[in-house]
């Protein structure tokens, strides 16, 4: 797997890579991830997955590691 870019980002660590015809979006917040997987054949290199990153995508990918942390410490209380 080959990194093409670190986005920057205020809020999350973005790292898009290569691999075996896909673009691999990586989105890190704290101990959590997304991945994202783009064919190749979706998207006008990486510039074009780039433009899929925009403010309202962010949100929502936020909004999605508020839901896991939900779910983790919830299974951790109801757990530990």
């Amino acid at each position: 797997m080959r990194v093409v870019a670190d986005i920057p980002n205020p809020h999350v660590k973005i790292t898009l890579h290569s691999y075996n015809g896909k673009y691999i979006l990586k989105i890190e917040k704290a101990n959590l991830e997304q991945i994202y997987k783009i064919d190749e054949t979706e998207v006008d290199g990486d510039e074009g997955v780039k433009a899929l990153i925009d403010e309202e995508f962010i949100e929502l990918v936020l909004n999605r590691f508020q839901d896991m942390r939900d779910a983790f410490v919830s299974s951790l209380r109801r757990n530990a």
